[in-house]
């Protein structure tokens, strides 16, 4: 896998989320042209995106703002955990109640509370920038 993509709102805001799970910006720029629409499917896309990517693997996330066409909200605004086609991106952290503070900085909201699984870890789901779920995983055990 190369990356996973996510369309959000408020790009700089979104940046500044991740950058503070430990995200590194790998690059940011425009996409538009024929290409693009070719690729995506879509007439007339503008947009700017921000690849992230984690600093010590291969993953990465590719934070994607539609200029044009708007980009379209999900229904509801913010979905619940189940719904068909979206879940969460999850990190693994080494004290998930300072990460729990540091994030709610930038607008992240429990969506429950942070359970302990056994006694192995303990975890959590929060709802960031553009609706964005993330769960957080602390090994204990």
């Amino acid at each position: 896998m190369d990356n996973v993509a996510i369309v959000v709102e408020d790009l700089d805001a979104t940046i500044a989320f991740f950058t503070e799970l430990g995200m590194e910006m790998e690059g940011r720029g425009q996409n538009e042209g024929p290409w693009v629409d070719g690729t995506v499917g879509l007439e007339g896309i503008r947009s700017e995106i921000a690849m992230m990517r984690v600093p010590d693997g291969p993953g990465r996330l590719e934070l994607t703002k539609y200029h044009a066409p708007a980009a379209i909200a999900a229904e509801p605004t913010n979905p619940p955990p189940n719904t068909v086609g979206l879940h969460r991106v999850m990190f693994a952290v080494d004290d998930i109640d300072d990460t729990i503070a540091r994030l709610r900085r930038h607008g992240a909201e429990l969506l429950g509370e942070v359970a302990q699984y056994e006694s192995m870890f303990r975890l959590c789901y929060l709802r960031g920038p553009s609706g964005i779920i993330v769960a957080l995983a602390q090994q204990i055990g």
